[in-house]
């Protein structure tokens, strides 16, 4: 049985094809930058790896592009002689609690949801829309980055704003990347040896947009993210947690927009706007002031959620790192680490 993985990004289309039940990855092919001048698609595979640069103007080119190098490279004939496709979507509200099989009323909910997630929705919707289209008759799956969340306390997911906030506009946490913190949660336990459902963890998915997630015996019980994904952790251009005072100070006193407020906020804050570099990668080979100030901010916000969880959960047996920064910033690791 072969299954199809599709991730579609705003630039961006993520494809693993795994075979099951064994979930051996049969290949992954990125394409980035569609749109562009030129965009980059790479092939991995066991014992092959490859790179190529062409024009892909839109998503609908690029899932074309996918279904090809999948036939060109012995894969499968194409995506209509797969067995199911499962298309990541980042919001899902309290519609959506587990993944679902997608049909019209599905369609339709994630169309609904776009204003909850401008970035990801429509684009996650594209992307099921032209699978449909080249694989008619193949089961399509919608796996919701909220899911996992849905196992929060009230007291967790609740703001204390007016009550009829939340009965009427469904204002609330609800906490994203849980696809990654359910994975990496299941994999530890793999490593250590028990049953999830036996363990306390707080996991960290630490990239350009970062979460943390308080996990007790297997499920989510708090999360940084909220509302949308801009609370909690300072990321690559995110501010995370402020005063929100400070947004009504912004229109009040400089006249911003709400839009050039959001654009602030989501785009030219955390790390960038402390620094003007957003990739950790990057910040670590400086020695400025205003880098290493970026830098323990980011760690020192890290830290605090930590220790914020450690007091809810009571026992944790692991802290799970994962994500660009979390995989790879051994030094930042260390640093997070340190006095705990």
């Amino acid at each position: 049985m072969k299954i199809a993985v599709i991730n579609s990004g705003s630039s961006s289309i993520k494809c693993k094809v795994f075979l099951m039940p064994s979930e051996e990855m049969l290949a992954h092919i990125v394409v980035e930058k569609i749109g562009e001048e030129s965009s980059l698609i790479t092939f991995v595979q066991k014992e092959k790896t490859f790179t190529q640069k062409e024009v892909i103007a839109t998503h609908h080119e690029a899932l074309k592009k996918i279904n090809n190098m999948l036939n060109e490279q012995d894969i499968v004939a194409n995506f209509a002689s797969l067995d199911a496709m499962a298309h990541r979507v980042v919001h899902g509200a309290e519609h959506f609690k587990k993944a679902v099989v997608i049909n019209d009323a599905v369609l339709q909910m994630i169309e609904e949801l776009i204003p909850l997630a401008p970035l990801h929705n429509e684009v996650n919707l594209e992307g099921i829309r032209i699978s449909q289209k080249k694989a008619p008759n193949v089961a399509q799956v919608a796996v919701f980055d909220t899911a996992f969340h849905e196992t929060m306390p009230k007291e967790a997911y609740l703001y204390a704003l007016p009550y009829e906030l939340y009965e009427g506009h469904k204002i609330r946490k609800y906490g994203f990347h849980g696809t990654s913190h359910a994975f990496v949660m299941r994999e530890a336990a793999k490593a250590m040896q028990k049953d999830a459902k036996e363990l306390n963890m707080i996991t960290l998915h630490l990239g350009n947009g970062s979460s943390i997630c308080a996990i007790e015996n297997g499920k989510s019980i708090d999360t940084s993210m909220g509302f949308t994904p801009l609370e909690g952790l300072i990321m690559g251009s995110r501010c995370g947690d402020i005063d929100p005072a400070v947004v009504l100070y912004l229109q009040r006193e400089i006249g911003l927009s709400v839009d050039e407020a959001d654009d602030i906020l989501n785009k030219y804050s955390g790390l960038l706007g402390i620094c003007g570099q957003k990739d950790v990668r990057e910040i670590q080979k400086r020695d400025d002031e205003l880098s290493r100030l970026a830098l323990s901010m980011l760690t020192r916000r890290i830290k605090k959620y930590i220790g914020s969880y450690m007091a809810l959960l009571g026992r944790v047996d692991a802290l799970v790192f994962t994500a660009g920064i979390g995989e790879h910033s051994s030094s930042l690791r260390a640093e997070i680490l340190q006095n705990l």
